[in-house]
């Protein structure tokens, strides 16, 4: 009965609002305990844990490092970048960017690129510095962060080892249908260059619009 009490601390820390990873902790050091767990056998629990899952935690690391950059005008200088460049647009650039993103999915390079990383520190001034003031700047955030979206998810179905793809095996397998990943991924190619085409052909549009304007 004791070890149910990680769950009363949890809903009691969350209640008072406290900081939800001590809350967690706590409730992790205190179940072990009333498990009769040795304390140095959960201090060795909670650091293979961590290193198991640091691929989920190193987000944690960049994203103070953005922050900071972003407070020494990391955003105004990839706006000035942009306005240097002559004949760059809104269009163009996000092109560009979808390209990128779908080919280094392709590659299981999904967190090369992402919202966090690129979008809001670099895309998103990027972009605004290239759409001037012929369209609405939360619109063109927006269609930054869309651009990256559509890039990942159509992307990343060419990597055979990507979560999706074995995701997709298991179900078709439950039903009695067996496909081998490379065959998935191949046919993931045409989709991928549809969608490039589709958004790119959007995104042209834009540019055709905000000239008329």
């Amino acid at each position: 009965m004791l070890v149910l009490s990680g769950i009363a601390i949890i809903a009691l820390g969350f209640l008072l609002r406290f900081n939800p990873m001590l809350v967690i902790a706590a409730s992790a050091l205190v179940t072990g305990l009333a498990a009769g767990i040795d304390p140095l056998a959960i201090l060795a629990a909670f650091g293979k844990a961590f290193n198991d899952t640091r691929y989920v935690t190193a987000i944690y690391i960049v994203l103070p490092v953005i922050g900071l950059l972003e407070r020494n005008g990391l955003q105004a200088r990839a706006r000035a970048l942009v306005a240097g460049l002559k004949g760059l647009t809104l269009g163009r650039l996000l092109i560009a960017y979808l390209g990128f993103r779908q080919v280094t999915a392709a590659l299981g390079l999904t967190s090369v690129a992402g919202h966090a990383q690129t979008v809001r520190p670099l895309i998103a001034p990027m972009a605004e510095a290239a759409a001037g003031e012929a369209h609405d700047p939360e619109k063109v955030k927006a269609l930054a962060a869309a651009t990256d979206n559509i890039g990942l998810f159509f992307g990343e179905d060419i990597f055979i080892a990507i979560g999706s793809i074995l995701l997709m095996k298991g179900v078709l397998e439950g039903y009695g249908i067996f496909v081998e990943p490379l065959q998935m991924s191949v046919w993931a190619i045409p989709t991928a260059i549809a969608a490039f085409v589709v958004h790119g052909g959007r995104l042209w549009w834009l540019d055709r619009r905000g000239r008329r304007a």
